[in-house]
């Protein structure tokens, strides 16, 4: 299913502080541009620290991740993507629920994931899928601000109730 209608509302109860702007691409004489971020949009509150790309091949998982202090800011440049996110604070109104997004360069849009909230993707196309990050912190390589889940383990399926 969607997770966001054709006026890009939420088809879902949105988890505590997520955030999903959908974009539009739009289509030119030699191609189509479409908007990342603009430091005018309410999602990008928070400064953007450092910009990173990371692929994932047909089929592969990238889950379980969680950050303590920094804010992650997704965007899927190239593929079709399954990310999820779930929300284990358990002081959260919305603790327990999950949140999915199938994003593709022809679907874009920015996804803003808050500290605390276990995310992850599946890529759901036929071809590699890139995807941008464009966090609130820096990686800090000696103390990473990073918890990982395995995805699929019995640790995960514990806590999360999401599978793909």
């Amino acid at each position: 299913h969607s997770a966001v209608d054709a006026v890009g509302r939420l088809r879902q109860d949105p988890i505590e502080g997520l955030r999903f702007r959908p974009v539009r691409p739009v289509p030119h004489e030699d191609g189509v541009v479409s908007e990342v971020a603009r430091a005018s949009w309410d999602e990008i509150d928070l400064p953007i620290e450092q910009v990173h790309i990371t692929t994932t091949l047909p089929g592969r998982v990238r889950a379980w991740g969680l950050h303590q202090v920094s804010t992650d800011r997704l965007f899927v440049v190239r593929g079709l993507v399954s990310i999820v996110v779930y929300d284990g604070r358990e002081e959260s109104v919305t603790y327990g629920c999950a949140n999915e997004f199938r994003v593709s360069e022809r679907n874009p849009g920015l996804l803003v994931i808050p500290p605390n909230l276990y995310h992850g993707w599946k890529n759901i196309g036929t071809d590699e899928a890139f995807i941008v990050n464009m966090p609130s912190s820096q990686y800090d390589y000696d103390e990473p601000d990073a918890l990982d889940l395995p995805y699929p383990s019995s640790d995960a399926e514990a806590i999360i109730p999401f599978r793909w």
